[in-house]
């Protein structure tokens, strides 16, 4: 039965000279062969996917090589064919096309998430090289979302939820709007089955109920049409169910109050019968203000071109209009593969080629920073936007960005030097904050300093791919070597702190002491002390622990000062939450660095084991710094009992962070927690006396941390 399968595709590939037409038979009877004796999970022959792939892509006019590619996707990762194999039969495009095409090799990843990255990852680094990459995986997922039927539910809703996630977004930026609006019901169909059945069988019932009313008002706009002579063919326009889903999501309404259900498209002879029919519709039914879009004069970022504008129709019915040439209406629907389809000269198809070619250039400058799969995603996510805000540069040129983007992300989409160097931007003319949110038709002007640098709370605000990854690519690597240079004069303040006659540590004792901190060299551990992730305090001891090891000399006669301000090198452990005044303990993390516990911490039993792990510190005299401990006291049940409490707090100098109480039980107790902020432990003390004046309060405890979930304290 399959032998004739390829009769079935034949008529497709009409638009193709003979002879390419042989090379796809070929290319279709040797993946025949290789997938013989395979089948789907319909229990189809396996050969019937490819074929599939190929028709698809056979709709879209494309070239010969590209429906080869299709027929021969699988064949490499399934079947005892080799690339080489088809390099020798088929040239060397197609063999480059089917290895991008081809599905992720069996590797171990650490994770089903990293997986999907990396090979994601490699589908867009394809991608970048050659475009037809994508169109083929694109066929590939539209037929195998059409034919999920066969698998588990769970598979289904995962594959449903990259679908939506990856491919339609991609189809959607590269202008394949529907393939883009397709994968988005499939998506939504296999994610949300009985949201997507019970919202089909409502615009199935509305399309009846308002067949009438969409019949009335096309008649009333051809009519209009005729009338101010221009030629036109109108159609209507059902929106598809996942936008519709999203739009009662996004606006929190009910299905009824969707009234832009149907749309009418109007497809004109030129660019200005565009404009004579925008106003032949305003003329007939008057716009709702703030809703017309002219993505004619300003094209979306994937080439798209149209006038949308939204109406008061009959009864007050919102109505959509779209208003576009015939050319602007084939790139609509075919996007970035109208380049194979129609061979043509038109600037329009070219400028699509070009903001394709320049939006895979920045997928590879973002992967270029990024070893991290799973960070690359992050960021290609973010690009992959269905929506955009345009805006001007000061010599007039158009910029599109995603909605939200900011002064940075434009700084970075300029050029990554502009980014890297802005301080400042006028926007409108105007001096404006570099968080401000850029709006459509602003006018962008970046101000620039040689010795400005990207800053790390730009991270809390830019929205691009781009200005993300770049950002924190230059925070990973900037002033490393003057953080080392720091750290090392730290280090030695700190060893000479300790034990002024110490000896020069020589490399064996640096080479224990590198080892224990997971580090290569002393470079590694200079910058970790010299950015603040290690205290040098710290590591000084270990030098001269190991060091007196080895010589006899006293390792440190002193004990370390803390004084909890120490920020990242320090850190007071949340199981004890110790306050100066508490005897403490020091324990050293090589990730974290110092973690300070009190002496009776139950963690202390549990490291104990480890003694060089831990030294001797002390509280500094003025920690100058409030420290948070949680209380816990045990009340009354009295109005207004938790006001007095509060105050009680207030009097003795502390500040409450938090309160929370324990369910009420029926009994004439009610237990009341408090976070409040001390100085120390004397400090601590005044305020838990002034507490055990109230008559109120029968008893009080401080909390040292929490043990299978119930509170550890002591009285």
């Amino acid at each position: 039965m399959m032998a004739h399968a390829f009769e079935a595709l034949r008529p497709a590939l009409a638009y193709l000279p003979p002879d390419e037409i042989g090379v796809i038979e070929e290319a279709y009877e040797f993946s025949r062969r290789a997938h013989e004796g395979q089948f789907r999970k319909s229990g189809e022959p396996y050969i019937s996917h490819p074929l599939a792939v190929a028709g698809i892509l056979a709709g879209w006019h494309l070239d010969a090589q590209t429906l080869t590619a299709a027929l021969l996707h699988d064949v490499v990762e399934d079947t005892p064919a080799t690339a080489v194999e088809i390099e020798a039969r088929f040239g060397k495009a197609v063999a480059l096309l089917v290895e991008g095409v081809s599905k992720l090799d069996k590797l171990a990843f650490a994770s089903e998430q990293h997986a999907q990255a990396e090979n994601f990852r490699k589908m867009l680094l394809a991608m970048a090289q050659d475009v037809r990459v994508i169109l083929v995986k694109l066929a590939d997922r539209l037929h195998n979302m059409h034919t999920m039927g066969s698998m588990p539910p769970e598979k289904r809703r995962r594959i449903a939820t990259e679908t939506l996630e990856i491919y339609a977004p991609i189809a959607n930026r590269l202008g394949l709007h529907s393939v883009y609006q397709e994968l988005e019901d499939l998506g939504f169909h296999y994610s949300y089955p009985n949201r997507y059945q019970v919202l089909a069988k409502a615009v199935k019932a509305a399309r009846g109920n308002r067949r009438e009313l969409v019949e009335k008002i096309k008649v009333a706009l051809q009519d209009k049409l005729e009338h101010c002579k221009i030629e036109a063919t109108i159609t209507g326009r059902e929106k598809h169910l996942f936008s519709i889903y999203r739009k009662m999501q996004e606006k929190n309404l009910a299905f009824s109050e969707v009234f832009d259900i149907y749309g009418f498209r109007v497809v004109v002879r030129d660019q200005p019968s565009c404009y004579l029919a925008l106003g032949a519709m305003h003329a007939l039914y008057k716009p709702i203000p703030g809703k017309f879009k002219d993505y004619i004069a300003i094209p979306k970022a994937n080439g798209y071109q149209s006038l949308h504008s939204i109406l008061f129709g009959p009864n007050g019915t919102p109505i959509e209009v779209q208003i576009r040439t015939v050319d602007m209406n084939r790139l609509a629907e075919s996007g970035v593969a109208s380049h194979w389809m129609y061979k043509s000269s038109d600037n329009a198809l070219n400028d699509v080629q070009a903001r394709t070619h320049r939006w895979l250039q920045s997928l590879l400058d973002i992967q270029a920073d990024h070893g991290d799969s799973t960070e690359f995603l992050e960021h290609i996510k973010i690009d992959l936007f269905p929506d955009e805000v345009y805006v001007f540069t000061p010599q007039g040129k158009i910029m599109a960005l995603p909605r939200g983007a900011t002064a940075v992300d434009f700084a970075f989409a300029v050029h990554t030097d502009v980014g890297h160097r802005c301080i400042a931007v006028k926007i409108n003319y105007d001096l404006m904050p570099l968080r401000t949110q850029l709006r459509n038709g602003d006018h962008v002007e970046i101000i620039t300093a040689s010795n400005a640098s990207p800053n790390a709370a730009w991270l809390n605000f830019v929205v691009t791919g781009k200005a993300r990854s770049h950002i924190r690519n230059h925070l990973r690597n900037t002033g490393v070597e003057e953080a080392a240079a720091l750290g090392e004069r730290l280090l030695n303040n700190a060893i000479a702190a300790l034990n002024p006659e110490a000896s020069t540590p020589e490399p064996a004792v640096w080479e224990r002491v590198l080892k224990e901190y997971g580090v290569q060299t002393r470079q590694e551990l200079f910058a970790g002390i010299g950015l603040g992730r290690k205290l040098p305090l710290v590591v000084a001891h270990q030098l001269l622990h190991v060091l007196g090891e080895r010589t006899g000399e006293p390792a440190h006669p002193h004990a370390i000062s803390i004084r909890g301000t120490e920020g990242v090198a320090v850190e007071l452990a949340q199981c004890c939450h110790p306050i100066p005044g508490d005897p403490i303990l020091g324990f050293i993390h090589k990730d974290r660095g110092l973690i300070i516990h009190t002496h009776d911490c139950a963690s202390i039993r549990t490291f104990r084991a480890d003694p060089d792990k831990w030294l001797d510190v002390e509280w500094e005299a003025e920690p100058g710094r409030m420290f948070d401990v949680l209380i816990k006291v045990v009340v009354g049940n009295q109005r207004g009992v938790l006001a007095k409490v509060a105050a009680a707090i207030a009097e003795h100098g502390s500040n409450i962070g938090n309160v929370s109480m324990d369910e009420e039980d029926g009994s004439p107790y009610t237990v009341l927690f408090f976070t409040v902020q001390v100085e120390n432990r004397m400090h601590l003390a005044r305020v838990m006396r002034g507490l055990r004046t109230l008559p109120e309060v029968v008893r009080i405890f401080r909390i040292k941390g929490k043990k299978d979930g119930r509170a550890v304290s002591t009285q």
